[in-house]
């Protein structure tokens, strides 16, 4: 390794160390998502979760009276549906053919709940085990 005369190896050692746990924090606070559609086969919803923090919404396809493009809906994390505990969750669907909310499960602890769409919000059942 070649360092200027005016540096210490020691010195570039602390900043090359420094640099590497500045890369980590950012990559770990970058946003990370998941997607998955709703379980329910004549729904067009699709579920979003932050992976770290377990947030979860969802946007579904609407139809607007004056055009023939139509609309995004989405759904604002609810009770229940916001910033968890960070870990590492995912979002599994039950393959009911009737179902409209998902399971979000944390992979770490084995918790879980259930989420769905609830008048204007996403809300999620109380983790159990």
């Amino acid at each position: 390794m070649g360092f200027s005369p005016n540096v210490s190896p020691r010195m570039g050692l602390l900043v090359s160390a420094a640099l590497a746990l500045l890369a980590a924090a950012r990559g770990a606070l970058a946003a990370n998502y998941e997607f998955l559609a709703a379980p329910e086969t004549d729904l067009n919803r699709v579920y979003r979760l932050d992976r770290t923090t377990g947030e979860i919404g969802a946007c579904q396809y609407g139809l607007k009276d004056s055009s023939t493009v139509g609309v995004t809906l989405c759904y604002p994390a609810g009770e229940g549906a916001g910033p968890q505990t960070p870990s590492e969750y995912s979002l599994v669907a039950s393959h009911h053919q009737g179902e409209g909310g998902v399971f979000r499960v944390d992979l770490r602890t084995g918790m879980m709940s259930i989420c769905y769409v609830l008048n204007d919000a996403v809300v999620c059942t109380a983790q159990a085990k």
